[in-house]
């Protein structure tokens, strides 16, 4: 690769709000998203909540001659055989005319997606994943991520928060595990995070990702870079209260390795409207970014995880997320055990009315009765299967958290215990360099 090599690339992101029967004026937003894709010639579109591919309700632009799409869609497994419904797991990417196809395209499912039983959330149906796209442009291996994680619907009361946290460490994972080989790492999507929340500190702080909206010096758009906003007309007015000026919960996150640079020379957000026509182009805003990569010298390019400071804020929040995972497991024991209760109690009930029914007494009674003990006894088996996953899958996060917890204890002991041989070694070097 040349020592002056840099690359543009123009970032377009948007959670399209695209769910078939649910989401208002979905065709109209549909066509006129895939216009502006076309108009505006990203080099990188990723999208969640398409709702479906050519002839389903996705963007219906299509793509420029020499533009090839690719998208999680086309996976072999294809997302209905996942078990995620195309509203939630479809990401779509419209790539450059220089670039090659991907050299491959994959997604992970998240282990855990909130309860089935909150029928009227519907999260747990949709199914939510983290898509991976491996790019190659001009030697450079660039892969971006484009992901969808549970919704929040009660700050106040946030049963979903454990799930978050855990979707949120299982998405560092699978990134810092699948980008090894890579030498940039694109991250976009709909976190339905706040900025400051326990999964967003935990994903930057572990990954080493960067915010476009703090990093970028140039932004222009919604106020404090909000990506829900009350100027949306299909924004509920009432979530927002709290928020004046909206909440900022999609975002772009990115980061070179060694050898190479990258910066965000410009971020735009919609704010409201669609920059052509007026109408939203959904109930979130759009993100546009500009990002160049260049080559640097390693040496120029030092790891930003490895300080003091940056370690001691990593421990941090693995304490922090450790704690909230060990409190679901305890809560999603405490369910199991309570429907293992009512199983134990239904099977008594039943055992009851069969003795009654072969006694004859009140055999309409017993025979009457029988049909929603079952239900109930079924029910029961159901919630506590549920919630046992729930545990394993919380044990194994946790199990996860505990082990990076103790080695960056383990570095950051290490890096105490050789401060002090340092500064012995370099005063021992100066007073030999006096005498």
């Amino acid at each position: 690769m040349k020592p002056n090599f840099s690359l543009r690339l123009r970032i377009f992101n948007l959670n399209c709000w695209g769910i078939p029967y649910l989401s208002k004026h979905r065709g109209d937003r549909m066509k006129r998203l895939g216009d502006l894709l076309n108009m505006e010639s990203f080099d990188l579109a990723l999208l969640e909540e398409v709702g479906g591919g050519p002839g389903r309700g996705g963007p219906a632009g299509g793509s420029p001659p020499g533009r090839p799409q690719a998208g999680v869609r086309h996976l072999p497994a294809g997302v209905e055989r996942a078990g995620l419904p195309a509203p939630e797991a479809e990401a779509a990417a419209r790539l450059p005319r220089r670039a090659l196809l991907p050299e491959e395209f994959t997604q992970h499912v998240y282990t855990l997606n909130g309860y089935p039983y909150m029928i009227h959330h519907g999260d747990w149906f949709c199914g939510k994943a983290v898509g991976l796209l491996v790019l190659h442009l001009s030697g450079l291996v660039l892969n971006a991520y484009v992901t969808h994680l549970h919704a929040e619907y009660n700050r106040q009361k946030d049963v979903y928060l454990t799930h978050r946290v855990a979707q949120a460490w299982e998405l560092a994972q699978f990134i810092h595990h699948t980008s090894k080989k890579a030498d940039v790492v694109l991250l976009c999507g709909d976190l339905n995070l706040h900025p400051k929340d326990l999964g967003c500190r935990l994903l930057k702080e572990w990954t080493g990702l960067h915010d476009a909206y703090h990093e970028t010096r140039d932004f222009k758009g919604s106020e404090e870079g909000c990506t829900m906003v009350p100027e949306n007309c299909y924004v509920s007015q009432r979530e927002l209260e709290p928020f004046p000026f909206g909440i900022r919960i999609d975002y772009v996150l990115y980061k070179a390795v060694s050898g190479f640079y990258i910066s965000c020379k410009t971020l735009r957000t919609t704010t409201g409207h669609d920059p052509h026509s007026g109408t939203p182009l959904s109930d979130h805003e759009a993100l546009m970014a500009t990002l160049c990569v260049r080559h640097s010298p390693p040496q120029h390019t030092p790891d930003p995880t490895q300080g003091p400071a940056e370690r001691s804020r990593l421990i941090s929040v693995l304490k922090e997320a450790w704690t909230e995972l060990d409190l679901g497991v305890a809560q999603a024991r405490w369910w199991a055990t309570f429907a293992g209760y009512v199983i134990g109690l239904g099977l008594l009930l039943l055992a009851l009315l069969c003795a009654l029914a072969a006694g004859g007494g009140v055999r309409e009674v017993a025979i009457l009765l029988w049909t929603p003990s079952v239900g109930v006894l079924l029910g029961a088996g159901a919630v506590y299967l549920f919630h046992m996953q729930e545990a394993k899958g919380l044990s194994r996060a946790r199990a996860e958290l505990q082990h990076v917890l103790g080695r960056a204890r383990e570095a950051q002991d290490l890096g105490l215990e050789s401060q002090p041989a340092l500064l012995l070694g370099q005063q021992e070097r100066d007073g030999g360099e006096e005498q």
